[in-house]
């Protein structure tokens, strides 16, 4: 069976490593499961990711799904985009050949693009959000990576790449396109990568539960990010729920072995 992991809240939370995780990846692997990383967090470029991913020592085997990919895979090579994102989103979409234009660059006030570009990044501020609805109101198509409210931390939620797209969509009067997590556009790069059948792995029933649904696929939900076990029920209701995805696999594993 294929196994499509969310990352912040499910691996890890920020840089501190959720207990197990990578000793239930390890186990997973070590039974014949494929193994995925899809994250709506589009701040980071892939390599680095998979380079986080090592250092926790786990084994990325070119397994890393972004946001940032999703939405770079809309743009079409040789277009200009005005991006209000991170790296990541920068990165794959000067993959594509696309020409990039930093929503913080003074020349951005005014610029003629194809699409706006918005995802997660600490340093939005006004003179960005002004940038991407002058040109969306001029006609650019307004892309997001994700619609995520909010992004999990160590120390709680704080505003995600959602809260910033939605301030864009005010301001010019257009509703985004969302490439992410729980949209068709990663869905179809799930399924080329693990398949048509599967299970989603995640924190969020707004994201990673409707994930679930759009990719037909089984949602476990672990309680080591944004939900808490006094939130349940939750809608979509997740086919199983655990303490972490080391509890989720352990027994998933045992109870295969049960059944043998």
């Amino acid at each position: 069976m294929a196994w499509a992991l969310d990352l912040d809240g499910v691996v890890w939370l920020e840089d501190e490593a959720i207990a197990g995780a990578a000793e239930a990846i390890a186990a997973l692997r070590a039974a014949g499961e494929h193994v995925g990383f899809v994250t709506n967090f589009s701040f980071g470029r892939r390599d680095d990711i998979a380079a986080k991913l090592e250092r926790h020592g786990i084994d990325a085997s070119n397994g890393v799904i972004t946001s940032a990919m999703a939405a770079a895979a809309l743009v079409p090579s040789g277009a200009r985009a005005l991006v209000c994102a991170g790296p990541g989103v920068v990165d794959e979409l000067q993959r594509r050949n696309v020409e990039t234009i930093d929503a913080s660059d003074p020349a951005a006030q005014g610029a003629s693009v194809d699409v706006v570009v918005v995802g997660y990044h600490p340093t939005f501020d006004y003179q960005r959000m002004t940038a991407a609805s002058t040109a969306v109101r001029n006609g650019a198509r307004l892309l997001g990576t994700n619609d995520d409210s909010t992004y999990p931390t160590a120390a709680g939620p704080v505003p995600g790449g959602g809260a910033l797209l939605a301030s864009i969509a005010v301001a010019s009067g257009v509703t985004p396109e969302i490439a992410g997590k729980p949209y068709q556009p990663i869905a179809d790069m799930v399924h080329e990568l693990l398949g048509p059948d599967g299970i989603m792995v995640g924190d969020r029933p707004d994201t990673d539960g409707r994930f679930a649904v759009t990719l037909g696929w089984k949602f476990a939900l672990v309680l080591t990010g944004v939900t808490s076990r006094i939130d349940l029920p939750v809608d979509p209701q997740p086919d199983v729920v655990a303490d972490s995805l080391h509890s989720l696999v352990s027994e998933a594993l045992s109870g295969r072995e049960r059944g043998k």
